[in-house]
C-alpha cells in the first residue's frame, strides 16, 4: 500500500498535536504538586504530567495514584507521630516528608527541641527523610531551620534533604528571580540536596491574601519550572496547589486544568 506524502506528513503533525502523545503524556522527573482529595484528583494527576504528589498526609486520604505517579507521605506535625501513622507512612511510599511548618503558630507549631526529641521516631522508619519544612527564613543563621539542623548533627541524626516552602509577593518576572536566590542561599550554606514542596505567588503583607492574574501566575509557573529543572541543587518541587476549591493558585478544576494548570501541564 502506497501512503502519498501529504498523507504522511499530516499524520506526522496530527502526532505531534496530539494531546495524548508519548512525549506530552509522559511525566516530568523533579516535577511535583501537592494536592487535597477533589473529584477528578487520579485524572488531574495524570494530566498534569507530574512524577510524584503528597497531601500533608501519611496515607493517601482516598487517592488513587496514576500509574508512574509516586506518593510522598509526611508527618505533619507532632500529634501525628503515632505508631499508627508511621506504619502507614512506611506501608505508602520509601521517602518521608518531616513536619509541617513547625515555625508558624498557625501550623505544626514546634520548637525545635521538641522536633529533635520527635525525629528518632521518623528516623526508625527506615525512609529517606526530609528535614522540617519552614515557612521563611530556611538560609538565617539561627533560624528554626538552622537550629534544628545543628542539633540533629549534634545528635547524630539522619537528615537526607533540607525541605523548603517559598511564596512571592512579586508577581513580576523578578519572581523567578528571588526564587532561585533563596534556593541558591540554601544550598550555599548547608550543602544537602533541596526539595521545594510548597512554592507560588502569594502576597501576604496586608494580611489578606493578594493573588496575581491567571496570565501572571502562568508565567512565573514556566518560568520557574525551568529554573528548578535546570537547577542541580534541586531533587524535586511541587506546585501548591492541584485543587482549586481552597487555593487562588490552584490548577485543577476536577480534571480540567486552568490557564495555570496548563502552564505547569506544559514544563518539561
Amino acid at each position: 500500500m502506497r501512503i502519498s506524502r501529504a498523507l504522511l506528513a499530516l499524520a506526522t503533525l496530527f502526532a505531534l498535536l496530539s494531546p495524548l502523545s508519548t512525549a506530552e503524556a509522559a511525566p516530568v522527573p523533579k516535577k511535583g504538586v501537592s494536592t487535597w482529595y477533589m473529584n477528578g484528583v487520579t485524572q488531574a494527576l495524570q494530566d498534569s504530567r507530574v512524577s510524584w504528589y503528597y497531601n500533608w498526609d501519611s496515607g493517601r486520604a482516598g487517592i488513587a495514584s496514576p500509574a508512574g505517579v509516586e506518593f510522598v507521605p509526611m508527618i505533619w506535625g507532632p500529634n501525628h507521630v503515632t505508631d499508627q501513622r508511621l506504619n502507614e507512612a512506611k506501608n505508602s511510599g520509601t521517602t518521608l516528608l518531616g513536619f509541617n511548618e513547625p515555625d508558624l503558630a498557625g501550623q505544626s507549631n514546634m520548637t525545635v527541641d521538641q522536633a529533635l526529641n520527635l525525629w528518632p521516631r521518623l528516623q526508625a522508619t527506615g525512609m529517606r527523610l526530609g528535614s522540617p519544612a519552614v515557612a521563611y527564613g530556611g538560609d538565617r543563621a539561627g533560624g528554626w531551620l538552622d537550629r534544628f539542623l545543628a542539633g540533629a548533627r549534634a545528635r547524630g541524626y539522619r537528615v537526607d534533604f533540607i525541605t523548603l516552602h517559598w511564596y512571592g509577593s512579586d508577581f513580576s518576572d523578578a519572581a523567578v528571580g528571588h526564587l532561585k536566590s533563596y534556593v541558591d542561599a540554601v544550598w550555599n550554606k548547608y550543602r544537602v540536596k533541596i526539595w521545594l514542596t510548597e512554592f507560588s505567588l502569594i502576597d501576604w503583607s496586608t494580611g489578606t491574601a493578594r493573588y496575581p492574574t491567571q496570565a501572571q501566575l502562568a508565567r512565573f509557573a514556566t518560568n520557574s519550572g525551568a529554573m528548578l529543572n535546570a537547577h542541580p541543587a534541586v531533587e524535586r518541587y511541587a506546585w501548591f496547589a492541584l485543587p482549586t476549591d481552597r487555593s487562588g493558585t490552584g490548577l485543577y478544576h476536577g480534571a480540567t486544568p486552568n490557564e495555570v494548570g496548563r502552564a505547569y501541564r506544559a514544563i518539561g
